[in-house]
């Protein structure tokens, strides 16, 4: 599937202050899908493949998150880049676009930003799927240096992209110029490396087990099998914590089950949504 950008109009709101970039198609029930961390990630980049798949059943509709994209990227005098702020960024997001009850899909980063948003505004949420998603304190292993230590590079973009995705992965250069280009927007990037300075400070991109404990929301967990970002094992530790949650493995994929098997991934959505 070609990288076409205009497939989608780019939509505005404000939030808070923030003017925040959106894309959607379908009609139905709503499903807010969230980009995950990697640099040059956004709406568009990381949902392409399963937007119009999902517009089959619910009115879809991927957010740019805080500091990525086309959404505003604040001064960090003013923005922490923490994960709080992107919980309390889309959170108002589903209140400004006047939606209640809404699905979410939230892939790494937009994994642990989901489940921010369950336990912090439990009420704007119906069901929540986890998809490769960050949020358990994991040792920071080799695999994650080309996504913290990113260089900005084409070289670099390749070197993220084959850490993501798994090893039959056709790596385009349409793919990789698209998001190398989305990495070096002006602002963007420096809010990459404060987002990225922020989750080293931490030591991570997690929550106490407990936290993730208190997900009270029906949940489907996703992951791929190979996947080097967040491994198998944490798939199964997010079973066991979240108490109403069902799993889904994905085999040859990596860490973008929405862009290694799309027809799959949003298959096995849709029917979690639907039959529960």
């Amino acid at each position: 599937m070609q990288i076409n950008e205009a497939d989608f109009e780019k939509k505005f709101i404000n939030v808070n202050g923030i003017n925040t970039c959106y894309i959607e198609a379908g009609t139905g029930e709503p499903l807010l899908l969230i980009h995950g961390g990697g640099a040059g990630a956004n709406s568009y980049g990381n949902w392409f493949a399963c937007m119009p798949l999902f517009a089959k059943n619910f009115r879809v509709i991927a957010i740019d998150m805080l500091g990525f994209g086309s959404t505003d990227a604040p001064d960090p005098a003013v923005c922490d880049y923490s994960q709080k702020a992107r919980y309390d960024h889309v959170a108002g997001f589903i209140k400004a676009m006047g939606l209640s009850k809404v699905s979410l899909v939230g892939n790494s980063m937009g994994g642990a930003t989901a489940m921010g948003v369950c336990n912090e505004y439990h009420e704007l949420v119906d069901k929540l799927v986890l998809m490769g998603s960050a949020g358990l304190n994991g040792e920071i292993t080799p695999a994650l240096m080309p996504v913290l230590n990113y260089d900005f590079t084409k070289e670099g973009m390749v070197t993220l992209i084959k850490t993501l995705a798994n090893d039959k992965f056709e790596i385009t250069q349409e793919m990789v110029d698209y998001r190398w280009s989305n990495s070096v927007k002006p602002g963007i990037k420096e809010a990459y490396g404060n987002t990225m300075a922020w989750v080293r400070k931490q030591g991570g991109l997690f929550y106490p087990e407990e936290y993730i404990a208190r997900v009270k929301h029906k949940t489907l967990v996703v992951n791929g099998k190979n996947d080097l970002v967040v491994p198998l094992a944490m798939a199964y530790r997010f079973l066991e914590l979240i108490n109403d949650s069902w799993g889904y493995i994905v085999p040859h994929c990596g860490h973008w089950a929405m862009i290694e098997h799309p027809v799959d991934f949003s298959a096995a959505v849709t029917s979690f949504i639907k039959s529960h």
